[in-house]
């Protein structure tokens, strides 16, 4: 990955808060949105640790552990992480380092996604694209989210679910087959 290609997820990213990405809106969003200037901090550790610029990359990292303490963000920089992703509010996230999301992917707080470390599952989750996860969901074990999916609030997601699924209850179960509708706004192209 090249500077260039981290600006445009960057960008991504911005565009997925406000629908834009000048720089005034970059200023906003880093200013006000806590998800976005801990993600900002998260790109940039995660693209200097990859080209083992370690003075820059210790800067970035000890920004984004900072904002981790302050608040409740614990996504490590080695999670691979497709662009537009969205942090909705302020709150506890926590991800396995392991975790692989797609574009377009909307968090809420409390969210939990992380490993099984025993039993059929163990593993960590691969999230698909455009998904929507809502707040206290937990996501365990290596499974696969599809595209288009919808994990309700306090969901227990510990199973394979196909693209287009909403998924409720704890234990999780798919009730529905109408994938995010309208909960996944301003979305970017996906080509990774």
């Amino acid at each position: 990955m090249d500077k260039k290609i981290l600006k445009e997820i960057i960008n991504a990213d911005l565009y997925r808060y406000y629908g834009e990405n000048s720089f005034k809106t970059f200023l906003k969003a880093f200013f006000k949105m806590q998800g976005f200037k801990y993600t900002y901090f998260l790109r940039k550790s995660h693209f200097y640790k990859e080209h083992n610029k370690k003075i820059r990359y210790y800067f970035f990292y000890f920004c984004m552990r900072r904002y981790t303490y302050k608040y409740g963000f614990e996504i490590p920089p080695a999670c691979k992480i497709g662009k537009g992703f969205y942090i909705g509010h302020f709150g506890r996230v926590r991800f396995d380092p392991n975790v692989e999301i797609g574009c377009n992917v909307n968090i809420g707080p409390g969210v939990t996604i992380g490993p099984t470390y025993r039993g059929k599952n163990k593993g960590v989750p691969k999230i698909g694209n455009i998904v929507w996860i809502g707040t206290d969901a937990f996501i365990a074990g290596k499974i696969q989210i599809g595209n288009n999916v919808l994990i309700a609030p306090g969901a227990y997601v510990n199973f394979n679910v196909p693209d287009n699924a909403v998924v409720i209850g704890n234990p999780g179960k798919i009730v529905s087959y109408s994938g995010t509708d309208s909960y996944v706004c301003r979305r970017i192209e996906c080509n990774q």
